[in-house]
């Protein structure tokens, strides 16, 4: 018979055979090392001709979406919605700012279908983005042939905008004649900066059908209310007894936030806490390209009437000395007039008026009640605006990145970013390092108020989840 030999290792035997296989499956693990990854099991079946027209529609709608201001993850989650109703599940979507690649894996013995289209126009309009978001929910809640559902919405996207184009320059002037209002200007300066705001609006319509670069509409823009205030400068030299005590500042600062109204911060942000960082680097740039662009808009005016002798003082006063009741009625109309301008519809613009209500009297009580600096206090404002938006949009059925975009404009730091801008050019020695220093406070500002909505918003979500105890974030994939 067989014997077995005694283990040469010290401490050998079936107590150190138990030993070893403890450790082994101690260390070794019981699944793979990675997440789940995609595995490709077996094709869709979707007829060629089927799966063309699919593609083509849910890239229509991607692109409209993209153009009109929609976060990267919403045009992700629509296009596969839309592409999973037609039986399509086997679809890869890649991003950008400026185009969409929708790819259908066909399976391991055909080819895949890739298709990539380019967003060549980008707006703000909120209207045309919920149309569109409607009909995608009602077309994946219930397909309906492919055909039919390109015709609605070519439809959609043809559709007239629900205001006149008066009505939305109008707007953006009551925007501008609000913010002055609201920052100390009196009867002449509101009129003038309503007359400037008008005057932008035409301009960049005009540059725009012209195929100027956005880049110089943004400066030419700029310079419209610093060419104003200077003609104030001049009229109050020559001893016009109405601008003897008007402060033409207020002019450029007015313009300024109805500028930088217009710039998808709060997109950009969303695209970076969803992940999408080369489409939020891509907006973020733009940002930063268009806020440079009316700083040299309004640097160039200003350097032209320092050399001349025609300098604009800084006005001292921040905010109205006079009633909370004023500053927050000036909110509302500042909120509500960026919400027609954007082209949103009635309760869109009613819900941002009252958000920015909101916002502008968390923000006043944070910083004159408790002490909070400026960018603390429109960060926290903002998150209180982006978690009462999301629960408010959602019982409204309206989009809540509209209201939030609106209901933020009366936080944006116009007034510092034309502070810095003017203490670079008028400050001696220091001025450069002065104004740079205030323009980084602004875009600390800027940064808060995006943070803050994005922030807000996430909190709004984790709240509706926990009541409705659904997941928190539903893959899209």
């Amino acid at each position: 018979m067989s014997v077995t030999p005694p283990d040469p290792r010290p401490g050998g035997g079936r107590g150190s055979s138990r030993l070893v296989a403890g450790t082994r499956r101690a260390f070794r693990p019981s699944g793979p090392p990675t997440d789940e990854l995609p595995v490709f099991v077996h094709p869709d079946e979707v007829a060629d001709v089927t799966a063309r027209a699919v593609v083509d529609l849910a890239l229509r709608a991607g692109i409209a979406l993209l153009s009109t201001g929609a976060p990267a993850a919403d045009v992700v989650a629509t296009v596969l919605q839309l592409t999973r109703a037609y039986g399509m599940t086997s679809v890869h979507v890649d991003i950008t700012f400026t185009s969409i690649a929708v790819s259908y894996q066909r399976g391991p013995h055909a080819d895949p279908m890739t298709v990539m289209k380019v967003v060549r126009h980008r707006t703000q309009d909120f209207t045309r983005l919920e149309r569109l978001r409607e009909l995608v929910a009602a077309v994946a809640a219930h397909p309906i042939p492919v055909q039919e559902a390109r015709e609605r919405f070519d439809a959609v996207v043809r559709a007239p905008h629900p205001y006149r184009r008066w009505v939305v320059a109008s707007a953006s002037a009551v925007l501008a004649a609000a913010v002055a209002l609201l920052i100390g200007a009196g009867p002449l300066i509101i009129a003038l900066t309503f007359a400037s705001a008008l005057l932008i609006d035409r301009l960049q319509r005009a540059l725009g059908r012209a195929n100027v670069a956005s880049f110089f509409t943004q400066c030419i823009a700029a310079a419209v209310p610093t060419a104003v205030a200077i003609v104030v400068v001049v009229a109050a030299r020559e001893g016009w007894g109405p601008v003897a005590a008007a402060s033409p500042s207020l002019i450029v600062a007015s313009g300024i936030v109805l500028l930088l109204s217009g710039l998808s911060v709060v997109g950009a942000a969303q695209d970076a806490l969803e992940g999408y960082y080369v489409t939020a680097g891509a907006r973020s740039f733009e940002v930063v390209v268009m806020t440079l662009a009316i700083v040299i808009g309004v640097t160039t005016v200003l350097s032209i009437g320092n050399r001349i002798g025609l300098p604009i003082a800084v006005s001292s006063k921040t905010y109205l000395d006079q009633s909370l009741l004023l500053q927050v009625t000036c909110a509302v109309l500042i909120a509500a007039a960026f919400a027609v301008s954007a082209h949103a519809r009635g309760r869109v613009v009613v819900l941002s008026g009252v958000l920015g209500a909101v916002g502008w009297v968390v923000a006043t009580a944070l910083g004159d009640s408790l002490g909070f600096g400026a960018a603390v206090s429109a960060t926290l404002a903002a998150g209180v605006i982006g978690f009462l938006a999301r629960a408010g949009a959602r019982r409204l059925r309206a989009g809540a990145l509209a209201v939030t975009t609106s209901a933020i404009v009366p936080l944006l730091p116009g007034r510092a970013v034309y502070q810095g801008i003017s203490e670079m050019i008028g400050a001696g020695s220091e001025g450069p390092l002065l104004g740079l220093t205030t323009l980084a406070g602004a875009g600390i500002v800027g940064l808060g108020l995006a943070a803050g909505v994005s922030l807000g918003t996430y909190a709004a979500a984790i709240v509706s989840a926990l009541r409705h105890r659904r997941p928190l974030f539903p893959t899209a994939a």
